[in-house]
């Protein structure tokens, strides 16, 4: 993987990071609740479940994609065209909103092994995040690249990234979520982080390897 390449596939994983889901509501619950040391557990289970998620999307890629060059061009655009229709769907969903039954967890969820529980099970259980992998991680394989060696590439950095994403989220979590949940401010999130997909989708697109 080029540098070049390198650097757009974290934008994307930051893009995908601040994406308002389930483990981005996790973090942000988390840390109102609990704190950023103990909602730091909370992300890291999110970032296990996030890379078996990578792992099994991977497997098999690899071989398709360096056995058959017109699997690799089909899969390219395939997966473009999910990172502009997620990007379209993003930008048309509803502000981010909060569930206030959320904060009412007891003081026992606030242990390190029930966060890391939580947070792997709400990554690992989402067949949509199998799904976007899948379509994800071929925009930006090698197909001449041990697929080994680049899974720790992509799985090292989307779970650093996230890592980052979701510490920050929690540090200012008691200003984040409500500032989120009001209607014009969660409208324009949503338009930039959407509009940051579709951008990355066209561009993709575009590659010629």
């Amino acid at each position: 993987m080029s540098w070049e390449l390198w650097i757009l596939y974290v934008a994307a994983s930051a893009g995908l990071s601040v994406t308002p889901g389930p483990n981005t509501l996790l973090a942000l619950t988390h840390g109102a609740l609990y704190g950023v040391r103990k909602t730091v557990f909370t992300s890291l289970g999110g970032a296990a479940g996030f890379a078996l998620l990578m792992a099994i999307s991977m497997a098999g890629l690899g071989a398709l994609l360096t056995a058959s060059p017109e699997a690799f061009t089909v899969t390219k655009w395939l997966g473009a065209a999910y990172l502009v229709y997620l990007g379209i769907k993003t930008w048309r969903s509803p502000p981010l909103q909060m569930d206030a039954a959320q904060r009412q967890q007891t003081l026992s969820d606030a242990r390190r092994r029930n966060l890391f529980s939580q947070g792997f099970f709400v990554a690992s259980s989402n067949p949509k995040g199998l799904i976007f992998f899948a379509a994800f991680l071929p925009q930006f394989m090698d197909p001449q690249s041990s697929p080994v060696v680049q899974y720790f590439i992509f799985a090292g950095t989307f779970i650093a990234t996230e890592l980052v994403v979701e510490t920050s989220l929690s540090v200012f979590a008691n200003k984040v979520s409500p500032w989120l949940a009001k209607a014009s401010v969660g409208r324009w999130f949503n338009r930039i982080t959407g509009g940051t997909f579709i951008g990355i989708g066209g561009f993709l697109a575009a590659i010629n390897r």
